[in-house]
């Protein structure tokens, strides 16, 4: 069954829904589905609003996270997840527990709502364990705008290697000009990197030239891929284990949901 007016995605999807105001997001969301899945939508922001009790040993609005995918779509389930988050007022608790009991589409949607709905530091935990899987979709999310923020320099710098590693486009990783800027220990992570890809006769992604110009103390701190401009790192993170840029521990499946 269709839920679409029309063969266009949500326009806010990906990485750009930690980025888009949420109120925009409600819109471009209703305005795709149907009648069907547009009630269902509505039941379900209602619930999570209402917290009407508990199915179990979870929310009833925690179960329409997980029929999100069937019910409105593939490439509208993540808009969802985040929205009925929102309605929920989920905090950094909340969003930690369905984090750590979700299937991959669910984790994916808990960091593309962490700008929205946690506004310190609490939830890094959430994004350190994203960026040691091997999911690329996870990697990605986690480098939202929150990381941005609140992301420590060590353990971003290796995020960002992993990028490169991973094949996740640097495009995705928020705030990245003002990040990187005048950044020598990145600069040299990168040239390491590079030089043992030349070594083993293998391609230097071309993303990799893209950031090491970033880190040039001239670069911008505005403007280009990925910039958030006046967000910064409040927690330091430099003691902590590094995500590394290697594949990481496996990833839970999505099974049949989305």
């Amino acid at each position: 069954m269709t839920h679409l007016h029309s063969t266009s995605g949500t326009p806010a999807a990906g990485t750009a829904l930690g980025r888009t105001p949420l109120d925009e997001l409600h819109t471009c969301v209703t305005s795709h589905l149907d009648s069907t899945a547009r009630t269902w939508f509505d039941r379900a922001l209602a619930e999570a609003t209402d917290r009407p009790g508990l199915h179990g040993p979870i929310s009833v609005w925690e179960l329409r996270l997980a029929e999100a995918g069937r019910r409105c779509g593939p490439e509208h389930a993540d808009a969802v997840r985040v929205l009925i988050l929102r309605a929920a007022r989920a905090d950094a608790d909340t969003l930690t527990r369905v984090y750590r009991q979700g299937t991959g589409a669910e984790r994916r949607a808990v960091l593309y709502a962490l700008p929205h709905l946690v506004p310190g530091p609490e939830a890094v935990p959430i994004v350190e364990d994203a960026l040691r899987t091997n999911d690329t979709r996870l990697v990605a999310a986690a480098l939202g705008p929150y990381a941005a923020r609140h992301l420590g320099p060590h353990n971003w710098r290796h995020a960002v290697l992993k990028c490169l590693f991973t094949g996740v486009p640097i495009d995705e990783v928020a705030d990245l000009p003002r990040r990187a800027r005048a950044d020598a220990e990145l600069a040299r992570m990168l040239g390491d990197y590079a030089d043992e890809r030349t070594a083993a006769g293998r391609p230097v992604p071309e993303d990799l030239y893209r950031v090491l110009a970033l880190t040039e103390p001239g670069g911008e701190p505005g403007g280009g891929a990925g910039s958030e401009p006046g967000a910064g790192p409040t927690t330091d993170m430099s003691t902590a284990p590094a995500p590394s840029p290697h594949p990481g521990t496996p990833s839970r499946e999505d099974g049949k949901e989305s």
